[in-house]
């Protein structure tokens, strides 16, 4: 259940990467001259949006959107080249390391990859042991050990299990022990950057149920970060849809998956394979998918929207809140022609 405050707001995000690399490797000869040129990712460009207590907030799209760092961004990985980031109204996008370690407990990270995110020199015990004691200084031994064997259960893995390595469990088991870590320090906030895709299908649903009832025990708050749309609309309270670095609609799960408005969003929703289905129902997209590197002028999409117009190719468009709820970036909408 929601319950209609935000626990985090994020205005006008901007994250770049420069990819340069050396001096060397920036000089180039351009119309008989020597130029020094920058090479930069326009990751996420220019994004707002609020996540209320409570909810299950997704972010989609495909692979390279720009998803991963949006999440890294608002949990304090990235630094935002520009924008404000809030936390139950504390401005934290600017805070030293120092100033954002009171928060640290209460927002924590699930990685996509089980694999490569827990320590293999350490034990399981030891593993969760670490943040309890980080953040509760005068915590007692015998406490931490109590409290490591309880949320093992609570996420499925045997507590007899603590002394093993983490090569020695499966995936699925290991991202059982991944999501105990961030529980061990009671959070409200986690980012869940696809967190099953490294799974097989029978583990995903495990997985999942695991986190939905997490939320309903511990009134969590969930940013969750994927390109399964099937997961989506079984988890999600809203979605926000992201295509190279840009939010181009931005709705309630229920609204989405039944009356899609931006036309990626419907060529997302109709690439879904369905069973019954008499012929293919996917919406055609031109051209190639442009490069972070070098985004197109106007809207990102006109490149592969077969509704784009001249007015698409030199104006980037701004989410709009339609009667529905729903916020959609897309010109085509704005002038009531879709």
């Amino acid at each position: 259940m929601t319950t209609g405050k935000d626990i985090v707001a994020v205005k006008n995000i901007v994250k770049h990467f420069d990819i340069s690399g050396g001096l060397l490797d920036q000089l180039s000869f351009t119309n008989g001259r020597l130029v020094r040129k920058k090479t930069t990712v326009k990751a996420v460009n220019n994004i707002s949006f609020t996540i209320t207590q409570g909810e299950t907030f997704s972010i989609v799209g495909e692979s390279g959107c720009g998803k991963s760092t949006l999440a890294r961004t608002i949990i304090g990985l990235y630094p935002p080249e520009s924008g404000e980031i809030y936390y139950r109204g504390s401005r934290i996008d600017g805070m030293t390391p120092a100033d954002m370690l009171p928060y640290r407990a209460s927002m924590q990270m699930i990685f996509q990859d089980p694999y490569a995110s827990l320590n293999p020199r350490k034990t399981v015990q030891q593993t969760l042991e670490e943040p309890v004691v980080f953040h509760n200084k005068s915590i007692s031994a015998s406490l931490v050990k109590e409290k490591v064997s309880e949320v093992m259960e609570q996420v499925g893995v045997d507590p007899k299990w603590s002394t093993r390595y983490p090569h020695e469990f499966s995936g699925g088991q290991r991202q059982r022990i991944s999501i105990a870590r961030a529980l061990m320090v009671d959070p409200e906030f986690i980012v869940a950057d696809e967190p099953v895709s490294a799974l097989d299908v029978s583990i995903q649903a495990q997985i999942l149920n695991l986190l939905m009832e997490a939320r309903e025990k511990r009134g969590l708050t969930y940013m969750f970060i994927t390109h399964d749309l099937s997961v989506v609309e079984h988890i999600s309270t809203r979605v926000g849809v992201m295509y190279l670095g840009m939010l181009c609609e931005l709705a309630s799960a229920e609204n989405l998956f039944n009356s899609p408005q931006h036309p990626y969003t419907k060529a997302l929703l109709t690439a879904i394979p369905k069973l019954g289905r008499s012929k293919p129902g996917h919406l055609p997209l031109k051209g190639e998918v442009p490069t972070p590197v070098d985004l197109p002028e106007g809207c990102v999409f006109h490149g592969r929207c077969i509704h784009s117009e001249a007015r698409c190719t030199k104006e980037i468009p701004v989410l709009r809140l339609l009667d529905s709820g729903t916020g959609v970036a897309c010109h085509g909408i704005e002038e009531g022609r879709l």
